[in-house]
Order: structure tokens, then sequence, then C-alpha cells
């Protein structure tokens, strides 16, 4: 089978992100990317969804396909724009508040993020512990945070902002490949925006409760990700122009 593009979001790195898609590495050619700025490499001075999907889209292949998490969603979304020749897009519950403005629960959360990055603790851990309880996640991380976690709680104050993305989302629903949107049903901001991307984009939806917003380990993630990978690489009829019964659209789920 293919090779399966694993992005991480903020904090952790790709390793301490995705531990529990291991297994899939019997099946699949795991790619476990570390974005710019996270263990092991080194520091940066500055975080940007924009700069680093510039930077994976340089890495893709045709055929690949790319799951992205948190920021890391946010990151694959913008690369999958300009990646027509992905074998699927996978996101998994990205901050993209902007891609459901207008829904109170996303336009709160927004608003609130932008509070706390410019009046949160300077103090990297705490400012870790307030982003951690404003995302959903139960994870207590240790004190005092070991080197990589340290240098992903520096990368996390240096972040921009998720909030201020723009999600081409009618560039990513011409692509061709398939779209899948996964959320875990435990923060009404991240229902939202999941719920726009399904709708905007075309994609399919999953929900799975669980892990908070790690949904990534929470039981069935691995089954659900095989079994959309394995249908992605599945022959795809040709469209229909025209004809009876037929619009040329065809059916996502």
């Amino acid at each position: 089978m293919g090779r399966l593009v694993l992005v991480h979001g903020s904090v952790t790195n790709g390793a301490m992100t995705w531990g529990a898609q291991r297994p899939l590495a019997e099946r699949w050619e795991l790619v476990v990317l570390d974005r710019p700025g996270f263990a092991p490499g080194p520091a940066v001075e500055r975080v940007d969804f924009e700069t680093d999907a510039l930077w994976l889209a340089g890495l893709l292949r045709p055929g690949d396909h790319l799951c992205g998490h948190s920021y890391g969603g946010v990151v694959s979304l913008l690369a999958a724009a300009r990646s027509p020749e992905l074998g699927s897009l996978i996101v998994v519950e990205p901050p993209a508040t902007r891609a459901a403005s207008g829904v109170p629960a996303a336009d709160e959360f927004g608003a609130g993020a932008e509070r706390v990055w410019r009046d949160g603790p300077a103090d990297p851990e705490l400012f870790l512990r307030g982003f951690l309880q404003a995302v959903g996640s139960d994870w207590e991380p240790p004190t005092p945070l070991p080197p990589p976690l340290a240098q992903g709680a520096e990368a996390l104050r240096r972040e921009r902002g998720p909030w201020e993305a723009e999600i081409p989302v009618e560039a990513i629903r011409a692509q061709p490949f398939p779209k899948l949107v996964v959320s875990g049903a435990h923060h009404a901001a991240f229902d939202a925006i999941c719920d726009a991307l399904e709708r905007d984009l075309g994609a399919e939806r999953v929900v799975l409760a669980g892990a908070g917003h790690a949904v990534q380990r929470a039981p069935g993630f691995n089954d659900v990700l095989e079994d959309f990978l394995r249908r992605s690489d599945a022959p795809r009829p040709p469209a229909r122009a025209g004809g009876r019964g037929g619009s040329g659209a065809g059916s996502s789920t």
C-alpha cells in the first residue's frame, strides 16, 4: 500500500502524537513528520501555518494519504489545496475557526484563543497547561517539562494563531481526492468547525468519542482510518457527464 503522511499539531512532535498509529506500519508506509521548530529539530523564532503548508507540500508525493491533527490539520488543509495528486486527505479537529465563522461556539473559541495568546502567562509550562484545558485535553504533562515538551511549549507560544487561517474550501473541494473529517464529540467549537468542513469540502465525517482532542487515540480510530484509506485507494469509476440519473457529482460516502 501507499504512504500515510502524519502531521502533528501543537506541543508534541510526530512520535509523541502518533504513537497509537504505529501498528499501521504493518500495512502502510508511515511517514511521521516533525514540523519545523519541534524536537529533534532546532527551535524556530516563529511557527506559521502558511510557512509549514509550503514546507509540507514540498514533501508530498503523488498518491500520498495526508492526515493532520489539530494545528497540523490546518497545515494539511492548506497544503492539500496545492496537491491535487494526493490519495486522500484526513483532518482531525483542526482549530480553523474561520471555517465556521458565524457559529457562536467557533467565534467565541477563536476570540478566547486570541486573548490567551495575547495576555496569557509568559512561562511556557503555565501557558501549556492553560492551552490544554482550553482545547479539551485531559493530558497532564510532567513537571518539570522534559526537553522535547519544553521546546514544544515554547513553539506553542510562538505560533501564528490558527484563528487567522483562511481555509480555501472551494479549492480543496475541487481536488479529486477523497476527504475525511474526524472529531471527538467533546467540544462545541471543534464540532462546529468539523461540521462546516464536512459541508464545504464535501467530506466524509466520523465522530469518535473517548479521547478528547487526541481523537487519534480514541477506540476505533485506526479501523476507521484504514477503511477510508482502502476505499480511497480503490479504483474510482469515471464520473458520468449528464444522462439519466447522473449529475456528474457522484457520492462521497
